[in-house]
């Protein structure tokens, strides 16, 4: 695989998965009530505790793009051609 596959795999991989990450947030947002109750009939959570692990899922997930994808297509896009 050459550089510049490479850099385009990676790019279109971080522009999905911020794409994705930006519709959980949407979500979450618009139908947190309902997105909540479903949840809540399968396991046993407090809104506080639901929030909490959605926000935190969020950030590490936006973290691992960072890191993992864009990071590295950044990279080669500055040392690249």
């Amino acid at each position: 695989m050459d550089v510049g596959t490479l850099q385009s795999v990676l790019g279109w991989a971080s522009l999905l998965n911020m794409g994705l990450l930006l519709l959980w947030f949407a979500m979450f947002m618009i139908a947190h009530d309902w997105i909540q109750s479903v949840h809540s009939k399968w396991f046993n959570i407090p809104a506080h505790r639901f929030d909490a692990i959605h926000y935190t899922l969020m950030g590490f997930y936006e973290l691992t793009i960072f890191v993992v994808l864009l990071g590295p297509y950044l990279a080669l896009r500055i040392v690249g051609p």
